[in-house]
């Protein structure tokens, strides 16, 4: 990446180096960042600049940020891109999606353990073949987080695509077949929810050698058709904020417990493969 002053401030986040944790939360409405950010101890505004509104504060004594990302992968990669360069490494996308399946309702909790790349962003970073798929320890620490805050949740694969309305509105437009074929084949596949988002972070944070996952409120029927007035109650962000948080603590507690082992066990031996005198 390109070399920059320390103090640099990113051009498209506003921020620079000290302004934001290890752990990031990606909500991608900025409307939703400060309600996220009242969960942490002492949480301030750091900076807003288009799209993207940045907060920071301490999850039990660990600095920890939320950042938007706009829709999309585009500016979901921008932000991804500059949040680790000035050091953040850990991301967890906090979001909604559509219900893919049958038996899921609106209201409950997807835990995304891959995304299919249906958008173009990751295509200028990697071969379309090459899959986006989570970090394995932040997806087990938001199944975790999921049933101890006592949602209904599953795992599993994610569509994420760039056009909304192709998704909602497919008939009106002019390559409908392909669309409706398409979906269809990620329903028969089993993916569980269809978001704008996760393959482009977990694309995107894999190159950049960081860790990513995702955990969305499904707020929608797999048929597309109108909620009813309870369902529109249960999805109520408070449940995917509450669990992404509560899996966000397990993890930040299983790096500190790998840390303090790491540090007991003190540079290993040239019989282990350490240094050679």
């Amino acid at each position: 990446m390109p070399a920059q002053p320390p103090s640099a401030l990113q051009h498209h986040l506003q921020v620079g180096p000290g302004d934001v944790g290890r752990y990031v939360f990606l909500p991608g409405d900025p409307g939703r960042c400060e309600r996220i950010a009242s969960r942490f101890d002492n949480p301030r505004h750091v900076a807003t600049n288009r799209e993207y509104v940045t907060w920071t504060g301490e999850l039990d004594g660990v600095p920890v940020s939320v950042t938007s990302t706009g829709i999309g992968c585009p500016s979901t990669a921008i932000a991804v891109e500059e949040l680790v360069r000035v050091g953040a490494d850990t991301f967890v996308r906090v979001g909604t999606g559509g219900g893919m399946q049958r038996d899921t309702s609106p209201g409950d909790l997807a835990v995304v353990t891959a995304a299919i790349r249906d958008e173009g962003t990751t295509s200028h970073y990697l071969p379309i073949e090459f899959p986006a798929v989570a970090d394995l320890d932040v997806t087990s620490a938001l199944a975790e987080g999921a049933r101890a805050s006592g949602a209904t949740m599953r795992l599993g694969v994610a569509q994420t695509k760039d056009s909304f309305f192709g998704q909602h509105e497919p008939e009106r437009m002019p390559v409908a077949p392909r669309l409706l074929t398409r979906w269809q084949a990620w329903v028969d596949g089993g993916a569980v929810c269809s978001e704008m988002e996760a393959a482009g972070l977990f694309v995107v944070a894999g190159v950049l050698r960081a860790r990513a996952g995702a955990i969305v409120l499904i707020a929608g029927h797999h048929d597309r058709r109108p909620l009813t007035d309870d369902e529109r109650e249960a999805c109520d962000l408070d449940h995917v904020i509450d669990a992404a948080i509560a899996g966000m603590r397990k993890l930040i507690s299983a790096d500190l417990a790998r840390d303090h082992a790491e540090d007991a066990r003190g540079p290993a031996s040239p019989a282990d493969g350490g240094p050679q005198p």
